[in-house]
């Protein structure tokens, strides 16, 4: 309980349940909940963050080692008192500086808050038992069942687990599923049009904001990119409502860094919200030209349009528009495509851990497809001679190279120059996949 009343735990409670009974994105709801009571401690929100995000990362192991000590079955468990059970698990095994009698006792009060004050009992007693027991729990054997053990163990349904282990071997898959519970870093993008990398570093130093530069040894020019640490409040940074930065992760700038739109270009980013692609095109583009930053719904639009307005920019326009939908006016205009498209987004499990609860194989195919869709139309937008880029943030073949694959098939007067799938365990990369296309100039079709 914060000083002012407000119970951090309560606000976790009601994060987790949005995010697994009501379906909200984790990063979002997070953020909304943070944002509206960004008066508290930075201890506090802190504990709120970890503890939300760390028990969405761990949830199958928790589920698994509560069903060790319930005798009432997990479905069978009201979902309230199924988060409540996790935020204490979690807090027993993970959090050093929480006491075990404080992870049960705040536990069974928010039974008695939030959900029938009868079941405070069964609460208290699967938390403590669990607590006196919490050396002696058994896992899946790996050397058994390796597939059941690392589901337990890293928290991802076995089917995700086995399509890894098809496409990359077994060794790999264990590789990318360790790699999702390393702590992710606030990585931001200096808006070069306003201030230099170092002056920024500066300025943010000043404040106490430590901006660790960013580089990636296979492209030695990437330079815009710092990870910050260090600050209290992201939107609280003078020099973040200012503009002079925008965070966005290292995998995404590194789309409009290969795609190269140079000033006076054309630009057409077909699924642009919440504006970071966009954005760094503009920036890439010293104010000439035009980036056209379309998205499907006025709410995504409006997210581009508050990022554009922050960031000063006056070379991007937000367009709403479907891109299954030929823009028969685009056709062979534009110099750059971008085409960062919706997917399964198995490759960010770090930065939105719920995907994997939700993501099953039929709706990868659905996702494979409506790729295919837009990438029928975004390629005809490519002048001769322009660049199309084609990007995910999955590791799923089937969204990927065989999308790729595809549109070449269809379209020989496209030619692919680059490709690369990067893992979340090799670097500083999520999982990310972008393919680079150029359309072949007219007399050489």
């Amino acid at each position: 309980m914060t000083d002012d009343g407000v119970n951090v735990r309560e606000l976790a409670l009601e994060i987790l349940l949005a995010v697994t009974k009501e379906g909200a994105h984790s990063h979002l709801v997070l953020a909304a909940v943070l944002d509206k009571h960004q008066y508290l401690a930075k201890r506090e929100r802190g504990f709120v963050t970890r503890l939300c995000e760390g028990t969405l990362e761990r949830m199958l192991e928790l589920d698994y080692m509560i069903s060790q000590f319930s005798n009432a079955k997990l479905n069978k468990i009201k979902p309230r008192i199924r988060c409540i059970l996790r935020m204490g698990v979690y807090q027993l095994k993970y959090m050093d500086t929480v006491p075990a009698s404080a992870a049960c006792n705040e536990a069974v009060k928010l039974v008695g808050k939030r959900a029938p004050k009868s079941l405070r009992g069964f609460v208290n007693g699967v938390l403590r038992n669990i607590s006196r027991n919490l050396d002696r729990i058994t896992y899946p054997d790996e050397k058994e069942d390796p597939i059941a053990a690392w589901s337990v163990r890293y928290s991802i349904p076995e089917w995700i687990l086995l399509q890894w282990s098809r496409d990359y071997g077994a060794e790999k898959t264990k590789a990318i599923a360790a790699s999702f519970l390393q702590e992710s870093r606030t990585a931001v993008r200096v808006n070069k049009t306003q201030v230099s990398p170092v002056r920024l570093r500066q300025t943010l130093a000043e404040k106490g904001i430590l901006a660790e530069p960013v580089r990636l040894g296979e492209f030695p020019e990437f330079d815009s990119a710092m990870y910050l640490s260090g600050y209290d409040y992201l939107a609280a940074i003078p020099e973040f409502a200012a503009g002079q930065f925008s965070v966005q992760d290292l995998s995404s700038m590194l789309v409009t860094h290969l795609a190269a739109p140079k000033p006076g270009d054309y630009v057409i980013d077909v699924c642009a919200a919440p504006g970071g692609k966009c954005l760094h095109a503009a920036e890439l583009m010293q104010g000439q030209g035009l980036v056209e930053a379309r998205d499907l719904t006025d709410y995504k639009v409006g997210l581009i349009e508050e990022n554009i307005k922050r960031c000063g920019l006056r070379n991007v326009r937000a367009v709403q528009w479907d891109a299954r939908i030929w823009d028969k006016a685009s056709i062979g205009k534009a110099d750059v495509v971008l085409a960062d498209l919706p997917c399964s987004g198995l490759g960010v499990l770090r930065k939105k851990p719920e995907i994997r609860y939700r993501m099953t194989k039929k709706q990868e195919k659905e996702l494979a497809q409506l790729q295919r869709e837009i990438l029928a139309a975004a390629c005809q937008y490519v002048k001769p001679g322009g660049t199309l880029i084609y990007s995910t943030c999955t590791i799923d073949r089937m969204e990927n190279e065989e999308n790729t694959r595809w549109l070449l098939a269809s379209k020989p007067d496209l030619i692919l120059v680059l490709e690369r799938q990067f893992f979340p365990d090799e670097g500083e990369l999520d999982g990310f996949y972008i393919a680079k296309l150029i359309r072949k100039k007219e007399r050489e079709v």
